[in-house]
């Protein structure tokens, strides 16, 4: 299955207890591209960028098999920038720089050749830019996943409810989750979500792993504990592109094919906290992958006997 991506392309400036950069690679497209590319999936990208983005980051998408017909630059204008720094716990950040750039006047074109995609991940961006993306679409993808945050559910609640009701797949976090449904107890908070609209509901927990809700079913992951995380940003649009990717290998959208494809996710996200940026996910191959999926299966099987 076709994979197509709608999100940012952008530049990040990070700093963390461990060090920090300058303007590196980032933004949610970019992470989720990366990652569909270890997996072997075919995907493409619809974004903006400015005529300050380089050649060579849309070489490396090229080259990874990422279409990028779907990536509008304009020449006179710059890329979507974010800055942060992480607290010690790297769990709490403060945002020092955002500068929207291009991304303010967004407006998505599907290329011809991903009007066919299975399926939809649309990242994190202004609620009403994901539903125009669907309203473009010629026929409606077999599965449309969506990501969001806190912000919009504070700035455009009423458009957000919209396009949720339009959505399949939601993947949120446990405060955003709780925020969106007025339940602190993340099962009453599934279930309230369900009844917006999305037929799954994924909620993630940091370092503590994962929930996937279906009907009055829940499968619960783990994060795999690591010895160095020096840097979280990306981890879950890592995430999202692992658990995208690996329906649309295996070609198979049921509850079943996406716990495995939960597991994929938290797999990959694990790679990108070990460096900052991308730099750790790019590096990534399919050995690895499979390796630390071994480590996961370790962690998480067990036999138990009751006497």
């Amino acid at each position: 299955m076709k994979l197509l991506v709608v999100g940012s392309v952008a530049f990040d400036a990070i700093e963390t207890p461990f060090g920090k950069t300058d303007k590196i690679l980032g933004g949610a497209a970019t992470y989720i591209g990366i990652t569909s590319s270890v997996l072997g999936v075919k995907s493409g990208i619809v974004s903006v960028v400015g005529g300050d983005f380089p050649q060579e980051h849309l070489d490396m998408f090229t080259n990874r098999d990422i279409n990028i017909e779907g990536i509008e630059i304009v020449k006179e204008g710059k890329t979507f920038f974010w800055a942060g720094k992480y607290h010690n716990d790297l769990n709490t950040r403060d945002t020092l720089a955002t500068e929207v750039n291009v991304l303010e006047n967004f407006d998505p074109k599907i290329p011809d050749s991903m009007q066919d995609a299975e399926i939809l991940l649309l990242g994190n961006l202004h609620p009403g830019v994901q539903l125009s993306v669907l309203e473009k679409m010629h026929n409606r993808p077999k599965l449309v996943i969506l990501d969001t945050m806190n912000f919009w559910m504070d700035s455009a609640l009423d458009i957000l409810t919209e396009m949720i009701a339009k959505t399949d797949v939601i993947s949120i976090n446990d405060e955003e989750a709780r925020q969106l449904s007025g339940e602190y107890s993340l099962v009453k908070a599934a279930k309230k979500i369900h009844e917006m609209g999305p037929e799954y509901v994924i909620i993630k927990k940091g370092e503590h792993g994962a929930l996937l809700f279906h009907d009055h079913k829940v499968f619960a992951i783990p994060a795999l504990p690591l010895e160095d995380v020096f840097d979280p940003t990306g981890a879950g649009d890592t995430f999202a592109g692992g658990f995208a990717a690996y329906l649309a290998k295996k070609e198979k959208i049921d509850f079943e094919t996406m716990k495995s494809a939960l597991i994929v996710g938290s797999a990959m996200a694990s790679f990108t906290v070990e460096k900052f940026g991308t730099e750790r996910i790019q590096e990534v191959n399919e050995a690895d992958m499979f390796d630390r999926l071994r480590q996961f299966k370790e962690l998480t099987t067990f036999d138990v006997e009751l006497q």
